[in-house]
């Protein structure tokens, strides 16, 4: 593990505009149908169980790295939603599918983190995605700078120390997933459960 915080911060505080009921847009790569992903992600599980309520382990449906957002529904027109998937996929299909490594795990003060690697390609479709937003509305939210691609495997979900979940972590060596990246899906997200749960806008080829 490359980073020990010493305290956990709980994942679930309300960020400002979120409430409960609230949709938001963004634009993730997820891992359905993908298997590998899901075998670390169960023995990450496994491995942090006897840890109880302290975390949130996310199933499989709800995997996902985070990409993009673009706004809130009912402040963003959807024309203007559908316009950025229309400009995407052009953008998009200059890019062609690619392999990643998810693994091994970074404890974050707020998450059981895995890193991907090669960045490289998520980097790109990335860009791509914000090219299309910025066409579209002029400006991109969020800023460029600062992006990690990872995938949690479990979020922190109280405050407290960090040791138990280190101490947890300290003798796993499990081999990362490997998976294919050959879509970008755009999202209707929510947290209403504390969980990101979503329903899927579009989802744009690769290539």
């Amino acid at each position: 593990m490359k980073t020990q915080p010493e305290t956990m911060r709980n994942h679930w505080w309300w960020r400002p505009g979120w409430s409960v009921g609230r949709r938001f847009y963004t634009w993730h790569l997820t891992f359905e149908r993908q298997d590998d992903v899901h075998r670390l992600a169960a023995e990450y599980r496994s491995a942090l169980a006897p840890l109880g309520e302290i975390l949130t382990p996310i199933p499989d449906q709800w995997l996902h790295l985070t990409m993009q957002g673009i706004g809130f529904v009912g402040e963003t027109k959807e024309q203007d939603v559908h316009s950025i998937v229309d400009t995407a996929q052009t953008r998009l299909a200059a890019i062609s599918a690619f392999d990643v490594r998810i693994g091994p795990e970074v404890l974050d003060p707020e998450a059981v983190l895995l890193h991907v690697h090669p960045d490289g390609p998520v980097r790109a479709v990335r860009d791509a995605i914000r090219e299309a937003i910025g066409e579209v509305l002029g400006e991109v939210p969020e800023k460029a700078a600062g992006f990690t691609p990872h995938v949690s495997v479990a979020y922190s979900a109280e405050d407290g120390p960090a040791e138990p979940i280190t101490e947890a972590l300290a003798n796993l060596n499990l081999p990362p997933a490997h998976a294919r990246i050959s879509t970008a899906e755009l999202i209707v997200i929510h947290r209403d459960n504390q969980m990101y749960e979503w329903e899927t806008f579009a989802k744009v080829p690769l290539g």
